[in-house]
């Protein structure tokens, strides 16, 4: 497996062996996709070769010129690790120390039921009625390529979206009718304000993302389930973090939830 691999299979094996390693990757390990098509034929083998439940889907931004080239203004990427915040101190959270890390004010929409088989186009209000639960969360953006986010959507694509597990903090009461895309978001990281923002910014809100990985997932032809979470894109921004430090999310003075990066650790 070379660095100009072609397969998708091949390039999928060098992201699972950096990931069990622990290890950071110097470059693209491969001939890089040319579409997202090609980007998401790599996720699918590498999902098939990681093994394990999908417990979450990330949906991410594409922002231009990517979203003119590729004719979508978002992604997507499994999420393997789920960890649920403590009502005190602070959650610890892997990534991988010589690749890239970040930490994602989120928030984190549950399935509650499994969309119609077959259904390849939805409504924001059918897309609404398939939500059980809205939390606040961190998502963990990480990736053994340090570089993933400079070369673009095809790259966190091909990489599980650039994911490395998801902080789920605590419910939004009556989500439906609390305005919660509204609410400022802030992101600080080691108590430093690093980015700022509101949900209904997205193309179509928090309810977007489900919408658009649903439509995505049935074109992929894969299933959904009850109990899923769909982390629904990252309100205050994407800013680089590192192993060590104290990333918080606050959502509108009603809701906080923090983490301490640490280094991924290798598979035993």
């Amino acid at each position: 497996m070379g660095a100009g691999a072609t397969d998708p299979a091949a390039i999928a094996a060098h992201f699972l062996a950096a990931r069990r390693a622990a290890t950071g990757l110097s470059g693209y390990p491969g001939a890089f996709p040319q579409s997202l098509e090609d980007a998401y034929a790599v996720q699918d083998r590498a999902i098939a070769g990681w093994g394990g439940d999908i417990l979450g889907w990330k949906v991410g931004r594409v922002n231009p010129p990517y979203e003119q080239r590729f004719g979508t203004d978002r992604l997507a990427g499994p999420i393997f690790a789920v960890a649920l915040a403590p009502d005190e101190g602070v959650a610890e959270m892997p990534v991988f120390a010589e690749g890239f890390a970040a930490g994602e004010a989120e928030y984190l929409l549950r399935i509650g039921q499994a969309p119609p088989a077959g259904k390849t186009s939805f409504t924001l209000t059918e897309a609404a009625d398939l939500i059980d639960a809205v939390h606040v969360g961190i998502e963990i953006a990480s990736s053994p390529l340090a570089t993933i986010n400079v070369l673009g959507p095809a790259a966190v694509v091909s990489d599980f979206g650039n994911n490395n597990g998801l902080l789920v903090g605590p419910e939004i009461p009556a989500w439906q009718d609390s305005g919660f895309e509204d609410w400022p978001v802030t992101l600080s990281i080691d108590g430093v304000s690093a980015g700022h923002g509101v949900a209904a910014s997205f193309p179509d809100g928090a309810i977007g993302a489900a919408r658009f990985l649903f439509e995505l997932m049935a074109r992929r032809g894969i299933a959904l389930t009850p109990g899923q979470w769909i982390s629904s894109g990252a309100v205050g921004g994407v800013h680089d973090a590192r192993a060590g430090q104290v990333v918080e999310a606050r959502f509108d003075d009603r809701a906080v939830v923090r983490c301490r990066l640490i280094p991924e650790a290798p598979e035993a």
